[in-house]
């Protein structure tokens, strides 16, 4: 893959008014969706692009959909409309789309909302590869034999934490917002137990703390199935517990997510805390092991190194492209 694959960039004006949506900025990624931009600076960098459609593997669509909802100009709502544009204008002055009704094509999204952005082209989105944070299974937006699940990652510049120091007295963590049925049910059972800390809403100290106090660290499905919160997870040495039913994991066909976490169905959150206590020593020792194994993975570097989250992003794609190229 590292060698082979080649990546066409549709190209765009300097002075294009929507420069910020379809450029790299200049800004250092930050915030919960800050994925999409690490992903599109280290590929506009990298040695993936080509300039030469026809060596080309797959296409990229280089609009942005975190910039898009905050642009006064387009905001959620036209979302959709720029998107209609915008491959009516590519399709109108290449033939690359053409050739395969877009199927050799992709683009890349963390924020949620990403998920509309084909809602005025139906054709494009049941082909267009997808290689988004919101990988939910039960959406209609969401196809698992095309598109990808890429991590949602909250930016970090220091180095992991030394997790020789930390003891896990806790059971389990979790903290956030209470706006789903799943987290819920996770309140309404444990918000009050010794061993299993469930906080609705922000701590008043430092996340840190619990994440490196716990040995088990819950990914509870909120708004979306997807959060920083199993990034964060394994960047502390904890081991994610995953309360989001139909979530196509990220990197799910690269990944064993059963040697590094517990994925517990959200009608079992009665029996978490057996769960949690049946798993042995010996086991947990061994989901910590690979946690720390697997955390390299779930990491944004820029420039970007080996077998972090960009390149197992771009193995995605390379499994997901034709074997079969189709020249102008």
């Amino acid at each position: 893959m590292n060698k082979s694959l080649k990546i066409y960039v549709y190209p765009h004006p300097q002075d294009d008014p929507f420069k910020n949506v379809l450029l790299p900025t200049d800004y250092d990624p930050r915030g919960n969706f800050a994925s999409e931009l690490y992903f599109k600076k280290a590929l506009m960098k990298s040695h993936f692009v080509t300039e030469d459609p026809d060596e080309a593997d797959l296409f990229y669509m280089p609009f942005s959909i975190s910039p898009m909802r905050t642009d006064h100009r387009i905001d959620v709502h036209g979302i959709p409309d720029f998107v209609k544009n915008y491959l009516t204008n590519i399709t109108q002055k290449y033939p690359y789309w053409n050739r395969t009704g877009g199927a050799d094509h992709f683009y890349v999204a963390c924020h949620s909302i990403g998920k509309i952005a084909f809602n005025k082209a139906f054709v494009a989105k049941l082909n267009v590869i997808q290689l988004v944070c919101t990988s939910n299974l039960f959406s209609q937006s969401y196809f698992a034999h095309k598109d990808a699940s890429m991590p949602q990652v909250w930016p970090r510049q220091d180095d992991p934490p030394n997790l020789l120091t930390s003891e896990r007295k806790k059971l389990a963590f979790f903290a956030g917002a209470v706006n789903a049925p799943a987290r819920i049910f996770l309140l309404k059972v444990w918000a009050n137990d010794t061993e299993i800390f469930a906080h609705s809403g922000r701590l008043p100290t430092p996340y840190s703390e619990q994440l490196l106090g716990s040995k088990f660290c819950i990914h509870a499905k909120g708004y979306e199935v997807n959060t920083a919160r199993i990034a964060d997870a394994l960047y502390y040495g904890c081991v994610p517990v995953i309360l989001a039913n139909q979530y196509d994991l990220p990197f799910t066909d690269i990944l064993n997510w059963k040697s590094f976490s517990v994925v517990v169905h959200e009608r079992d959150i009665p029996v978490l805390k057996r769960i949690l206590q049946g798993i042995s020593s010996e086991e947990y020792a061994m989901l910590q092991s690979n946690v720390i194994k697997v955390r390299k993975h779930f990491q944004w570097h820029s420039p970007p190194i080996d077998f972090d989250a960009f390149y197992m992003s771009m193995y995605e794609l390379w499994k997901r492209r034709s074997v079969v190229k189709v020249r102008s």
